[in-house]
């Protein structure tokens, strides 16, 4: 589904990961209602909800993707893929939803140059 030109996954098999998720891709470990970024794998390919969610569903440890990415976040709000760009704005380009901004304390875990 496309919509403004932005690629969406509602109905493609890409789908958000993580443990105890809720309707917006909060996980257990981070559940505050900004906490909706979905991050890419570099590794494995595939959107979590967090680091420590993919560690503990997966075999290898969470590898940072690279800002170059094309669409290294997902929008857990209205599933929509972001460029790192669009992602740094704090808030999805698409519905608004904003982002937590602690999140920058993880940078180097999720992205790489």
């Amino acid at each position: 589904m496309i919509m403004k030109g932005r690629p969406m996954i509602k109905n493609s098999p890409v789908v958000m990961h993580g443990i105890g998720l809720g309707s917006k891709g909060t996980c257990t470990h981070y559940h505050k209602d900004v906490d909706i970024a979905g991050l890419l794998c570099g590794r494995c390919e595939k959107y979590y909800a967090c680091f420590k969610c993919h560690d503990e569903l997966t075999n290898h440890s969470f590898a940072p993707s690279s800002t170059k990415e094309g669409h290294p976040v997902l929008c857990g709000s209205c599933l929509t893929l972001l460029t790192y760009i669009e992602y740094q704005e704090g808030a999805c380009v698409n519905c608004k939803a904003p982002f937590n901004p602690g999140c920058a304390l993880h940078k180097n875990l999720y992205f790489c140059s």
